[in-house]
């Protein structure tokens, strides 16, 4: 039963990841309206550094696509660590009403790492 929890919770993270990826390469999702004037001016800042955006949405689609797919799912969930730490930090530095859904994915990510622990244990042999 834990393994298919896992499963679909990989899958919908996966696809949420490939999700948020793509809308930084083509912009089909509009921002809110109500978004503090902090999270834009820091919003902004990142446009301004040409490769930032690029580079965190390709890390969201490759680590997105590796964590729903169980036999690559070790390598994603460690792809996606830093991307979802970053979420966090963001929430909980700037808007804090909004931390709910990163730490899930935080959770969730954490957890695969978690149930993978031995296949990186060669890494640090």
């Amino acid at each position: 039963m834990k393994n298919k929890i896992l499963l679909v919770l990989t899958i919908l993270f996966g696809l949420m990841m490939v999700n948020a990826g793509l809308n930084k390469f083509f912009n089909y999702m509009p921002m809110p309206e109500d978004m503090p004037e902090e999270t834009m001016k820091i919003f902004g800042a990142f446009m301004t550094i040409k490769w930032l955006m690029p580079l965190v949405a390709l890390g969201e689609i490759v680590g997105g696509v590796l964590i729903a797919i169980p036999k690559t799912r070790a390598l994603g969930a460690i792809v996606i660590f830093p991307i979802t730490v970053g979420i966090v930090v963001h929430h909980l530095t700037h808007d804090p009403a909004g931390v709910g859904m990163g730490l899930v994915l935080l959770i969730i990510n954490i957890w695969v790492i978690a149930e993978n622990k031995d296949k990186y244990m060669y890494m640090l042999k």
